[in-house]
């Protein structure tokens, strides 16, 4: 045989051989998908612009919800905890609007790639809630395509779930509202009334209200049994639950508060320790 034609034999069985153990690229993306960390869909990132990198140290640390307090100052959306910390640069539409859509782009329609689930924003009114929120909805429609919207009586999913907390007059608006990009964070007294899961998705609480225990000691059984109520009338309305004002100190304290909400099926643990949280979630195995 001439030596192009084995060449050629050798290449052709060289390629032959390649093929038959490479893998279709579904497999690859499903292989590649097996070995990411999956995301922490309980975590919340209270305070969560105060972090060096607002809401990207969040995502790296795989968390599924954040919350972002915002001020009404001119037309301008600003994020800060109080009002003497407000910074022109430091928007809402800078620090959280424009990464996520973004990264949505990149991740081609998702916030953690390959994971459909929404992420959680939170958006904590701290001026006047009716005017507020309209500037807010304002700019919600401008990324439309990036978050879960109502619209006649429908819950289309998008990428991500605003859902407004705060100051309570921005109720109003929002209920009037046949179509928005945005949900309404409700109080342990909403708990059971009329307010669907479609305008209410989310019951939140501070914890030190309606809880004498901060992890010391054992849980008394009553407010254990309080809290389980709570969470389970909640998910048979379609709400999630979440408390703020929980021990957030590392030490035994904190995780004993995390494990009792955990084992009770609460939706989302806050903190402002988003590597302790992460942490803590990786390693729970139940009681």
């Amino acid at each position: 045989m001439a030596l192009t034609t084995r060449r050629r034999a050798l290449t052709t069985l060289g390629a032959a051989l390649a093929g038959s153990f490479a893998l279709p690229a579904t497999q690859a993306l499903a292989g590649e998908q097996r070995h990411r960390p999956r995301p922490l869909w309980r975590a919340h990132a209270h305070n969560d612009y105060e972090h060096p990198r607002p809401l990207l140290d969040a995502l790296d640390h795989r968390f599924g919800s954040v919350e972002a307090d915002i001020f009404l100052v001119g037309d301008q959306l600003l994020v800060a905890h109080d009002p003497v910390d407000l910074d022109p640069s430091r928007t809402l539409e800078s620090l959280y609007l424009k990464p996520l859509a973004a990264r949505v782009r990149a991740n081609r329609g998702t916030v953690h790639r390959g994971h459909h689930r929404p992420l959680q924003l939170l958006i904590d009114i701290k001026t006047e809630g009716s005017s507020t929120y309209l500037e807010l909805d304002r700019q919600l429609r401008r990324y439309r395509h990036l978050f879960t919207t109502y619209v006649h009586g429908r819950v289309l999913p998008g990428p991500v779930t605003a859902v407004i907390s705060g100051d309570r007059a921005a109720r109003l608006p929002m209920e009037a509202q046949r179509v928005r990009r945005a949900f309404y964070d409700g109080r342990l007294a909403d708990l059971g009334g009329p307010a669907p899961a479609s305008f209410m998705p989310l019951i939140s609480d501070n914890w030190s209200l309606h809880f004498t225990w901060l992890g010391s000691g054992a849980f008394p059984e009553a407010e254990r049994a309080k809290l389980r109520q709570i969470v389970r009338t909640a998910h048979a309305r379609g709400q999630k639950v979440r408390f703020w004002a929980t021990p957030d100190l590392p030490g035994p304290e904190r995780e004993a508060v995390w494990r009792e909400l955990v084992a009770a099926d609460a939706d989302f643990l806050n903190t402002d320790d988003l590597a302790g949280l992460e942490s803590f979630l990786d390693s729970y195995r139940p009681a």
